[in-house]
């Protein structure tokens, strides 16, 4: 009789397979000539990292927000506006990302979280867009037109992430990082009282938990993950703009992570490369792709209800029906295993 654990679980294989596919990206596309896929893939990786990002505080503690393209734009002005006064050094600069996105995280998380529904998604929004007024208003550092980067973040030995290369990688190995960390969190007590608090608030605190605190400090990681995209976004494109300080990034983020799967721990890739893929296809046809994109986004999401991720949980299912020899418990399976 066969074990639940020797049955193939798509949900966990297929994501695993396709992060490490995008390893072998590099070298097929020299071998191919075909180095924009490189670059192409590796903005996938970084608003990938940027949705997993907002997942944790999206998925996991369930506070829908449009203020995470905030820490997107600090991110990239902490590269552009370093490497204006001279630094070239990556590790200043991510120490800086970090304390700055942590800090405006710390201070907006605290008064956000004020508020529940309507009210935290028009604050965030708000924070969000005083960030976009303000860096417009730097006439200075290019207004609205934003700003190149004269000299992209260099790590050391030779590694400049002004390279798409060492960038492809590098982006790859955060990503892979925070997914890992997404999934030992799941099970970690932090994260199954996040999880908790997102059911019913008044209950966990009822507990004993500091609800409100472990919300605020999700919201904090999710500031310096997103400032981590920006961070890496800006090297890709030896450029910043208060545009990616817009709530129209906000928004695609959020379709990105309904997309893939709320809560799931691959679902912000699964939906950063859907998202992502679909648009470079649309617009290779048509100017008005968002006439066919916005409708087909809308669709993927009330018909599947956990995104492309439960699409998988359901593979997981006729796996574990077509794989039993005995009496196993297909839903159960699911159920301890689903959202990997």
């Amino acid at each position: 009789m066969k074990t639940t654990s020797s049955l193939f679980r798509p949900s966990l294989g297929i994501p695993l397979l396709l992060l490490l596919a995008l390893l072998a990206v590099p070298p097929v596309a020299a071998a191919l000539g075909a180095q924009f896929y490189v670059g192409f893939l590796a903005r996938v990786l970084i608003y990938a990292l940027a949705a997993s990002a907002l997942n944790l505080v999206l998925g996991y503690a369930g506070l829908i927000g449009f203020g995470h393209a905030l820490f997107i734009g600090l991110g990239a002005y902490c590269v552009s506006l370093s490497s204006l006064a001279g630094l070239e050094s990556a590790w200043p600069q991510l120490l800086l990302v970090l304390v700055s996105c942590g800090c405006i995280g710390a201070l907006t998380g605290a008064i956000s979280l004020r508020t529940r529904g309507i009210g935290f998604i028009m604050i965030t929004l708000a924070f969000s867009q005083m960030g976009y007024f303000v860096f417009v208003s730097l006439k200075q550092y290019g207004g609205d037109d934003g700003m190149s980067i004269i000299a992209t973040s260099r790590l050391g030995a030779g590694i400049d992430l002004g390279s798409v290369l060492p960038l492809f990688y590098a982006a790859w190995i955060v990503l892979a990082v925070t997914l890992l960390w997404m999934h030992r969190l799941r099970h970690a007590p932090f994260g199954m009282a996040l999880r908790g608090s997102r059911q019913n608030l008044a209950r966990i605190s009822a507990l004993g938990f500091p609800a409100r605190r472990l919300q605020l400090i999700a919201y904090v990681l999710s500031a310096i993950l997103c400032g981590l995209a920006g961070f890496l976004l800006a090297n890709l494109n030896a450029y910043a703009s208060p545009g990616l300080m817009s709530w129209q990034v906000s928004g695609e983020l959020i379709v990105m992570v309904v997309l893939g799967g709320m809560g799931s721990v691959f679902g912000p890739l699964l939906g950063a490369l859907a998202f992502i893929c679909l648009e470079e296809v649309m617009k290779s046809y048509t100017e008005h792709w968002m006439l066919i994109f916005g409708p087909m986004i809308i669709l993927i999401a009330l018909t599947g209800r956990d995104g492309l991720m439960g699409a998988l949980h359901w593979l997981d299912v006729r796996c574990c029906q077509r794989g039993a020899s005995g009496h196993i418990d297909a839903p159960a399976i699911v159920a301890n295993g689903a959202k990997q």
